[in-house]
């Protein structure tokens, strides 16, 4: 890891991909604030602002090899961007300004706090894994994608899918806490059986399955606290069956990484895991809902991603 000072030399082109509806429009807000920064350091930089993902991702694509990117929003955007990034080469930069910011709470960054996500360019880039998931859809339709936080399936993409009815003056945790106690009341179960490494982990009645490269997501709760991005290996929880209150109290120790020891909670590290539900299950994929899966199978990509600010 390098002290050196910052310069313009070090970095000659820099593509800031920011997503303008990111922390409930944070990052267009934020974004005169940030070029200023910017100009001040000397960073010569090309902004690409797009509500669409695909043309975001397409942009970036168009550019030349040695174009880093900072990605300013939150994990969506950064997972957004991964197509262009994981095994190219490609340095990558995140700045968070989104809703969760979860693998940029891994890393130690601030939302806001410019001045040192920008610090942290001199650094040596550092490679991280990251994840290959394909989902097998309840409609009979097979997709892949890329993710570099994680997953999760059963209640907590439940809660995903239930903070549109949360009030909008409510933000970050807060935002899916309040969903998360919403979402309790409708708590159901379904058969699930989880493999890591072709070792069958947990068969049986399950609320929740977390597949995960980093710690977090939810805004801070600490699903994988033993989790490492630079390990080769992703993370699997598996919740065993539970009551409403069970999963309330589990809840409470997730949020301080502690859940880990409890008899209902199974784990483990693995290259590979694979996941079948007795029915369809909402699923989100760093943060995003994904359509009902009825299975999901995940492998680790060692090494993938060069991020700048790590």
């Amino acid at each position: 890891m390098s002290d050196a000072p910052l310069c313009a030399a070090d970095f000659p082109e820099l593509a800031v991909v920011l997503n303008p509806n990111a922390g409930g429009g944070l990052a267009a807000r934020e974004w005169p604030r940030l070029r200023a920064e910017l100009d001040r350091r000397g960073l010569r930089h090309t902004l690409i602002q797009e509500e669409n993902a695909a043309l975001a991702l397409a942009r970036v694509q168009a550019l030349p090899a040695g174009t880093a990117l900072m990605a300013v929003g939150g994990d969506g955007t950064v997972g957004a961007l991964l197509p262009a990034v994981v095994d190219t080469g490609r340095p990558l930069a995140i700045l968070p300004l989104g809703t969760g910011n979860d693998f940029a709470g891994l890393l130690g960054l601030k939302p806001g706090a410019f001045g040192e996500a920008l610090d942290r360019l001199a650094f040596t880039p550092r490679a991280v894994d990251a994840l290959t998931v394909r989902a097998y859809h309840a409609d009979g339709r097979v997709t892949e994608r890329t993710l570099l936080n994680g997953l999760g399936m059963g209640f907590d993409a439940d809660v995903t899918a239930n903070m549109d009815g949360v009030p909008p003056r409510v933000r970050g945790f807060a935002r899916y806490a309040w969903s998360a106690v919403a979402t309790l009341k409708d708590l159901a179960l379904a058969d699930v059986t989880v493999h890591a490494d072709g070792v069958t982990l947990y068969a049986g009645p399950s609320p929740i399955v977390a597949v995960m490269n980093g710690t977090r997501y939810g805004g801070g709760f600490l699903i994988s606290p033993q989790s490492d991005v630079r390990d080769g290996l992703l993370n699997v929880v598996v919740g065993g069956p539970m009551t409403r209150l069970q999963l309330s109290g589990l809840l409470a120790r997730v949020l301080r990484g502690t859940h880990l020891g409890h008899p209902l909670a199974h784990h483990a590290a693995a290259r590979q895991v694979s996941v079948r539900w007795s029915r369809p299950i909402r699923a989100h994929l760093d943060g995003d809902l994904n359509a009902p899966v009825t299975r999901l199978e995940a492998e680790v990509r060692p090494g993938a991603v060069r991020l700048l600010n790590a």
